[in-house]
């Protein structure tokens, strides 16, 4: 099973940036797709950014020219550099991680990190 750990949360003035961390343990073999949702009160939650093992990125509309997903294959962590926050952006981010291969043989389908609060607020 794989462990997420997410850092990085906090409370940023509009306009702001902020950097948020998710490493993964577990005696992994390999993770296909790392990403990062977001839920708002009240909304369901909605896919952020995510990148591939390959390299390949993709972003919401929203997002799109303000983050950036990036991850270090040889340490398991995804990041999300968040600039130029808008208050719609306030949300709890969650790390997500989908095909995960452990060295067990064993494998996973998805698996979610506890949430990181995030509030863009003046």
């Amino acid at each position: 099973q794989v462990q997420l750990v997410e850092s990085g949360g906090g409370l940023v003035q509009p306009g702001g940036p902020l950097r948020l961390s998710c490493a993964a343990s577990g005696s992994i073999s390999s993770i296909n797709t790392m990403a990062w949702y977001r839920q708002a009160p009240g909304k369901e939650r909605e896919l952020v950014a995510r990148t591939s093992s390959g390299g390949t990125t993709d972003y919401a509309d929203s997002v799109k020219g303000r983050f950036t997903i990036s991850r270090d294959n040889a340490e398991n962590t995804v990041y999300l550099q968040m600039n130029s926050l808008k208050l719609e952006d306030t949300a709890v981010y969650y790390c997500n991680v989908a095909d995960v291969t452990y060295n067990s043989g064993g494998w996973s389908l998805t698996e979610w990190g506890q949430g990181t609060q995030v509030t863009v607020s003046s």
